[in-house]
């Protein structure tokens, strides 16, 4: 693998430059610097009665939460109370690196065998509701580059695609080890909120962007009339629903799934709305509710998650959790946090998944996570060999 030293523009350094807060969807932007307070830490299930509480005590500062869900709803969040809202600002400088090392993790060759696994047991599982019916296995990319690698200089990059919400949350580290942050470039909307209006946007099932049109306009429609690509998209529109129909008046989506495109991807979007029937229902509680949905984790929940402990070699940590904010009444914005990686001094690990079912392909499984990598991979200038 070989890498273009291209030029990275770093945004304006501020005050509390550790905690700086970003997340830019399309016609949005919220920026936060500093902490005032760490909202207290705990599994998804409670967020919303944490959210809650925390609004509830009279406190200084703004009223707002902004962070991370990990992956595990069993394990803790990253959520707190910035010091201070600030303008969105554009880069001022720029900054060039250069890639020394790259491994997989897994390997191609032991992700596709993963997979073959995983699908060995999704064939023989029983037919009843229960079995596990969609596993969502995630693999990752770590690199390493010749300098410190400036998050919000990489999240600039990813922004040159008009159609994700780009997000730079810090993370919790040691004491003692260097900041750490969650980068990245999502397409993909959890939930909501403005006041009982409520939407999601979930995507599963995807196929490359080729960049002629003729070939894409295949994959396109390969994509659109795929069985297996279309049960696991309906797999994930259902449990949403499922989830939200009866905290709504009203909930609606269409019957089929339309197409949304990133510079890399082609994938298969349902845009569910709907209207709350109690007013004190929070963007946070909604976002407890619904995470993991089985666009990043599979169905049934519990099963899966099991399944992603045993085949997968690595902690996902915020990878395929959620990033967001949420304010004192109850309104926010939750994104799932797919295309991105975990930045650490000079190093960046990079993340990528793939819906599994019964009739999955491992070499195609290995292609979709190559092309989700993509992104990162083009916004540092990296060469587009096959991961």
């Amino acid at each position: 693998m070989t890498a273009a030293a291209r030029p990275l523009a770093p945004a304006t350094m501020v005050d509390d430059s550790d905690n700086r807060f970003r997340l830019h969807a399309p016609g949005r932007s919220l920026a936060t610097d500093g902490v005032q307070a760490r909202l207290p830490a705990g599994p998804t299930a409670t967020l919303g009665a944490r959210v809650a509480a925390f609004f509830a005590a009279p406190r200084p500062g703004p009223d707002l939460l902004v962070g991370a869900l990990p992956f595990d709803p069993h394990h803790d969040d990253a959520i707190y109370q910035p010091l201070r809202s600030v303008p969105a600002t554009g880069p001022q400088s720029t900054q060039s690196v250069r890639l020394i090392a790259a491994s997989e993790q897994p390997a191609a060759a032991d992700y596709a065998a993963a997979v073959a696994r995983c699908v060995e047991g999704l064939r023989a599982a029983p037919d009843s509701d229960e079995a596990l019916r969609k596993v969502v296995l995630a693999r990752g990319l770590r690199m390493e580059a010749d300098v410190a690698i400036d998050p919000h200089a990489l999240a600039v990059r990813l922004g040159h695609d008009a159609s994700v919400t780009t997000y730079v949350v810090p993370l919790p580290v040691a004491p003692g080890d260097a900041p750490a942050w969650l980068v990245g470039a999502t397409p993909e909307l959890l939930v909501s909120r403005r006041g009982r209006d409520i939407v999601s946007h979930p995507l599963a099932g995807s196929a490359r962007r080729d960049g002629d049109s003729v070939r894409d306009r295949a994959r396109t429609d390969a994509l659109l009339a795929s069985a297996k690509d279309l049960r696991e998209h309906r797999f994930v529109v259902e449990a949403i629903l499922d989830g939200l129909a009866p905290l709504c008046s009203r909930l609606q989506a269409p019957a089929r799934p339309a197409l949304l495109a990133t510079e890399t991807m082609w994938h298969l979007a349902t845009r569910i709305t709907g209207t709350l029937k109690d007013p004190d229902v929070s963007s946070a509680m909604l976002a407890g509710l619904l995470h993991p949905t089985p666009a990043v984790c599979g169905t049934p929940r519990m099963a899966a998650l099991q399944a992603i402990r045993e085949l997968e070699p690595f902690d996902r940590g915020f990878y395929a959790g959620a990033v967001g904010w949420t304010d004192a009444s109850g309104d926010g914005d939750w994104y799932v946090s797919i295309r991105c990686a975990r930045v650490q001094d000079n190093a960046m690990h990079l993340f990528a998944g793939a819906g599994i079912v019964a009739d999955s392909v491992p070499a195609l499984e290995v292609d979709e996570t190559a092309g989700k990598f993509m992104a990162l991979r083009n916004a540092l200038g990296i060469d587009g060999a096959r991961a």
